[in-house]
């Protein structure tokens, strides 16, 4: 009877072991994760079907919002912008493209712009992995192009980036701003 006790102990004992082994083991490797961003990243492609794989240009980017703020205090004119937010936008041309007249090789660039009146100043810098505008350095620029902006009757609350329908321009929107940066791909 003895031995049945001192079994049973055993078993109580281990099994208290493995369940407080298991609890500690589970609040250890807990992930934390973080909130929705502010100014969620978005892609733009082109072709811009999902089903296409194919792309012949793709830009990452992060997607800021006005929230009662204007464009010109969020990007200022004359003022190297990160052409978003975050992280500087990057753009990738799968293929040799022609942006703004200017030949660019394929490859992988960091999109900056300089805003303008009447036009704005679009840079593909070949630094990657910046954050914002804050370690650009022109040095490292590899095409700097003129784009025309216009005005447009709706206004975007988010900052965006589409290409039309032939993939002869990209085109960035926010508030009533548009800027079309004309390419061959």
């Amino acid at each position: 009877m003895e031995t049945t006790k001192i079994a049973i102990m055993k078993r109580i004992f281990l099994l208290t072991l493995f369940a407080s082994t298991l609890i500690f083991s589970t609040e250890a490797t807990a992930q934390k994760f973080s909130g929705l961003d502010k100014s969620p990243a978005d892609i733009a492609s082109y072709p811009s079907s999902y089903r296409v794989s194919d792309k012949a240009v793709r830009v990452i980017y992060s997607r800021p919002q006005l929230k009662g703020r204007s464009l010109s205090d969020l990007a200022p004119a004359g003022k190297v912008w990160r052409t978003g937010a975050n992280e500087a936008t990057e753009i990738t041309f799968y293929k040799d493209a022609t942006i703004g007249g200017k030949a660019v090789k394929a490859g992988t660039y960091a999109l900056f712009t300089i805003p303008g009146e009447d036009e704005w100043t679009i840079i593909l810098n070949s630094n990657l992995n910046q954050w914002g505008a804050y370690s650009y350095d022109s040095a490292a620029d590899v095409a700097r192009v003129s784009a025309k902006t216009s005005t447009d009757s709706e206004s975007l609350e988010a900052f965006s980036i589409s290409f039309d329908d032939s993939g002869s321009k990209m085109v960035m929107g926010w508030g009533t701003t548009r800027v079309s940066l004309p390419m061959s791909l």
